[in-house]
């Protein structure tokens, strides 16, 4: 018989519903609408924000010339979604872009025993594999801090687990106590939504070890029902809608920062997001180390791979997919072995040492690579902080247009997402007609319409055409670059 006690953790199992189409437009903190964000690379033009409401209306706030007030302009009705093409995301495929549903494939508890290390406790399905579990959940140096939540991958799975490290009065256990509780699912895009249960029920474990009835409910409540296949994908997708392209675009992932996930990127690396950008685009192995708590740091790993997004029809299917792996540790190496493109963070300082393990190796804020052909990549130059530029003007009119205006329609994550989209498209719809031209030559006005340095960029470019396959002649000299 189950005391009643053991069921009260329940009543804190908070969930996120879905997006309602018929209510007004939410606050930033849950985006639930669409942003197109003009980048403005022509001489003279006017920065603009053109957002979509869910009531399907196109409006945009456009920064006046002169420095006054922006204005509020309405552009029509509906959205063409062939203005995008078809939407593909890193980490979104045919599984993420259906009708998302809850699809916890398992729930598990792992404890840190002082005798035998990280271990599985308890699970549910009793026969799932969650080999290495133990070590995604409970990230290498958690026992310097009191809680943390991770994100990772398990196979064809993602998995959320929430960390905490409770001081306790017993030699057996050392003086403390640790444990993660964690779901796993075929999708990551909707994980946020148990963030909240799961840090209740780490706290309920450490408090009153083995009463996982509430862990039980929440399985069968939750619990997946996957293809015939069995293997966790998804064979078709839904018919596209609004609501259907807002979700595989930014997949909501909540953040307990309040600026939100993209704000915090934007200001931990300034700058240097784009080089970030670059190495993206070129899909490559982005490593990033940082201690603990490493929640934070895989919502980087999901910033970085929104850099490399493209929504032109035939781009990038060729290239390989860049994978967010979140969280890894020595367990993965094997894994990884075989991987082409992806990006990760560690807590683990040996990875440094795995070079052939990476191509990029980002500690904290700091940017680099052993790879000598990339090593130009590092170097910033004045089309890089032009775009920079472009971008924070951008956040500023957007948060000016939040605060004076209380117009709450847009949000920094479309605008972080679209304006690299907007970047990404214009560059490779210039070198697609180039390509089908008569004259397939790329020349310096070429360059400099995709918001690229001529001269200073010429080794991005010249990995670009040969990542993506892409047949031009190239003509531009490979002139020093201050």
């Amino acid at each position: 018989m189950v005391e009643q006690s053991d069921r009260a953790p329940l009543l804190d199992w908070e969930e996120i519903p879905p997006p309602d189409p018929n209510q007004a437009a939410q606050p930033p903190s849950q985006p639930q609408t669409g942003t197109a964000a003009g980048t403005g690379w022509s001489s003279g033009s006017t920065p603009s924000i053109i957002t979509c409401s869910p009531t399907r209306s196109l409006t945009t706030v456009v920064l006046s010339e002169d420095g006054g007030r922006p204005r509020t302009e309405l552009f029509g009705h509906g959205w063409d979604r062939t203005a995008f093409g078809p939407v593909c995301f890193p980490g979104l495929s045919a599984r993420d872009q259906w009708e998302e549903k809850d699809q916890i494939v398992a729930v598990f508890v792992v404890t840190f025993d002082t005798r035998s290390g990280n271990m599985v406790e308890w699970c549910l399905p009793h026969d799932v594999n969650l080999d290495g579990v133990e070590f995604k959940s409970m990230a290498s140096g958690s026992h310097r801090i009191t809680s943390d939540f991770i994100y990772f991958r398990k196979g064809c799975y993602f998995g959320l687990a929430c960390f905490a490290n409770m001081p306790v009065e017993s030699e057996l256990e050392r003086g403390a106590r640790m444990k993660s509780v964690g779901i796993l699912s075929p999708s990551y895009t909707l994980l946020y939504r148990y963030m909240h249960f799961l840090e209740n029920q780490v706290r309920h474990q450490l408090q009153c070890p083995g009463q996982y009835s509430p862990l039980e409910a929440f399985y069968e409540d939750k619990k997946a029902v996957l293809p015939p296949t069995g293997n966790g994908l998804v064979n078709a997708c839904p018919t596209w809608s609004v609501t259907t392209i807002n979700r595989c675009m930014h997949p909501e992932m909540k953040i307990t920062h309040p600026a939100g996930c993209m704000s915090q990127f934007i200001q931990f690396f300034g700058e240097q997001i784009m080089v970030l950008w670059k190495f993206a685009l070129l899909r490559k192995r982005l490593l990033i180390f940082s201690p603990p708590p490493v929640g934070v740091v895989c919502y980087r790993v999901y910033c970085c791979c929104c850099l490399a997004n493209i929504s032109l029809p035939g781009i990038g299917v060729s290239v390989p997919e860049l994978r967010p792996f979140f969280y890894i540790n020595i367990a993965d190496i094997t894994a990884l072995e075989t991987e082409l493109s992806y990006v990760a963070c560690t807590t683990e300082k040996i990875f440094e040492e795995k070079k052939e393990l990476y191509d990029v190796y980002i500690d904290n804020q700091i940017v680099k690579t052993h790879r000598s052909h990339l090593q130009p990549l590092l170097r910033l130059n004045a089309a890089d902080k032009e775009k920079y530029r472009k971008l924070t003007e951008q956040r500023q009119l957007l948060l000016y247009s939040q605060e004076v205006e209380e117009d709450c329609t847009a949000n920094e994550e479309d605008l972080f997402i679209l304006f690299f989209m907007e970047m990404n498209n214009r560059i490779f719809q210039t070198l697609s007609e180039v390509a089908g031209s008569n004259d397939p030559t790329l020349t310096a006005e070429h360059v400099r319409a995709m918001g690229l340095d001529p001269q200073c960029d010429r080794s991005f470019l010249v990995d670009l055409l040969e990542v993506y396959g892409i047949d031009v002649t190239l003509v531009i000299d490979n002139l020093c670059c201050p």
